[in-house]
């Protein structure tokens, strides 16, 4: 359990940023790009790119692969799985309070 709260804490981590959603957003619509490519969607230094890029990448979410003197960046294999499973499960647990709230207000309608 400790080792997947890891994983889920550095996907939520590298997706506290805008600029690191972008590029999840980016990479979604294109198999592949070159960092260079990527970085003229931004407004920022190459090395700014990639440091954002890095993050990603530790968080599983993205892959690099350097190909001659290009690095071409993709979307990791273990995309947004984990993150799903979470919000399913929060949004459960959310929806099972809400339920009970329901229920209660039912109740006691009525009631002064």
């Amino acid at each position: 359990m400790v080792q997947s709260s890891s994983h889920l804490d550095r996907s939520f981590s590298a997706l506290s940023d805008p600029t690191r959603r972008a590029i999840l957003m980016r990479l979604g619509k294109s198999e592949a790009s070159s960092m260079g490519s990527l970085s003229e969607h931004f407004e920022m230094t190459l090395t700014g790119l990639q440091k954002h890029v890095r993050v990603l990448e530790e968080a599983g979410l993205v892959t690099t692969e350097k190909v001659g003197r290009v690095r071409h960046c993709r979307l990791g294999p273990r995309k947004l799985e984990d993150v799903a499973k979470w919000m399913t499960a929060y949004r459960t647990l959310l929806e099972q309070r809400l339920d009970h709230l329901e229920d209660f207000l039912e109740r006691t309608k009525g009631t002064p």
